[in-house]
């Protein structure tokens, strides 16, 4: 298998991080080709952290007589003992795990050539933990490498982004995505071209969308009751019904992977299933308990704000429609709908909507209570859409 399979339309990219892991291989330290620090970035869904992974597994099976498979199979499981892994469920990244994985990045390689450090989302770091993090970068011991993971260039401080070397990914094609959930998922077509159109190439989303009935239910349910808004009194109604809908959405997502990770834990800790945890052992439980809790709040801003990406599209549709500028639509399963309102509005009021939803994104991120964010953004759907 190789290490760089599944990884949709980054062909650029890969090529890149693959002389670069090749060129370590062959023990050569040239800037142009090996470097000790790196930023891969990239918009949402074009898959950074596997992309990452991969370029992990090419460094770390440079030495020794593992075969590459098996290398990658203990970096994708965060088991190989000379990768460590930061990645966070939470809103930011905080300074103390930041230290702890800059302590760790000290320590030499144990059968491999390299130590790798990864930082997924490294834009969750606020500037005083980048600045931990940059003492690392500015003077990393010899054999270690750092790979960040960040949307742009411009979500770090520029004295971290003077001292990588930046890949960026682009957005995989429509057609690309479809054909990855066909031949990694076993989706059927049709299915697969309607998710990764409607996830708009976000490969996890598209992956969701084809594969859980209820989720591609849910996100057409979310545009169906904002296309009926009529009146004021119908927006405020919509906003708690998008709120409704974030909470169910982020609850499937985080449910599962909760009892999931309480399972191991009281496996790890040699309690038995139904048997009646220790004393002792309850605060373990209570701090995996705070994190998911954690992780529910950022699960839900994250639904919400995909809720809000979807009525842009659904929104960029209507204005296609309403000046009959060329591009495939993205709604296409909603297209009745879409069209009526397309008819009965017109495009400078599309535009302040799309403004609108904007500019509720910006607050929901500046910590403005989302409902009153999703109620002010939907009046002014009723508003300025006049029944849109």
């Amino acid at each position: 298998m190789s290490l760089w399979e599944g990884l949709t339309g980054q062909a650029e990219a890969i090529a890149v991080l693959e002389a670069a892991a090749s060129s370590s291989a062959l023990g050569s330290t040239g800037e142009s080709s090996m470097t000790h620090s790196w930023l891969i970035t990239g918009p949402p869904g074009s898959g950074r952290s596997n992309i990452a992974y991969a370029f992990a597994a090419a460094l770390l099976g440079t030495r020794g007589d593992e075969t590459e498979e098996s290398v990658y199979k203990q970096v994708v499981a965060r088991t190989h003992p000379d990768l460590s892994v930061l990645s966070t469920e939470r809103v930011i990244i905080s300074i103390d795990e930041v230290r702890k994985l800059v302590a760790s990045s000290q320590f030499s390689p144990s059968v491999g050539h390299y130590r790798v450090m990864i930082i997924e989302d490294a834009d969750r770091m606020v500037e005083r933990t980048s600045n931990v993090l940059l003492k690392a970068l500015e003077e990393p011991p010899p054999r270690t490498v750092w790979i960040l993971c960040a949307p742009s260039e411009a979500d770090l401080i520029p004295t971290i982004r003077s001292r990588v070397r930046s890949v960026r990914l682009r957005t995989p094609a429509i057609e690309d995505v479809a054909q990855l959930l066909q031949d990694r998922d076993g989706v059927a077509p049709d299915i697969a071209l309607r998710a990764a159109r409607e996830a708009q190439s976000h490969i996890g989303m598209a992956h969701r969308l084809a594969t859980n009935a209820e989720a591609r239910e849910r996100r057409e349910r979310a545009l169906t009751t904002v296309l009926n808004i009529r009146t004021v009194s119908d927006a405020v109604i919509a906003a708690t019904s998008l709120l409704e809908l974030s909470k169910a959405d982020a609850a499937a997502i985080t449910e599962e992977k909760d009892a999931q990770e309480r399972e191991s834990a009281l496996r790890s800790l040699g309690v038995a299933p139904g048997g009646t945890v220790p004393p002792a052992l309850r605060v373990q439980l209570k701090n995996l308990e705070e994190d998911q809790k954690r992780r529910a709040t950022r699960s839900l801003r994250d639904g919400i704000d995909r809720i809000m990406v979807d009525l842009l599209s659904l929104y960029r549709d209507i204005l296609l429609t309403q000046i009959g500028a060329p591009g495939e639509l993205i709604n296409l399963s909603i297209v009745d709908n879409l069209t009526a309102v397309a008819n009965r509005t017109t495009a400078p009021a599309t535009l302040a909507i799309m403004d609108g939803i904007a500019e509720a994104r910006r607050r929901i991120e500046s910590n403005v209570a989302p409902a009153l964010a999703l109620e002010a953004m939907l009046v002014k759907v009723a508003v300025s859409g006049r029944g849109a």
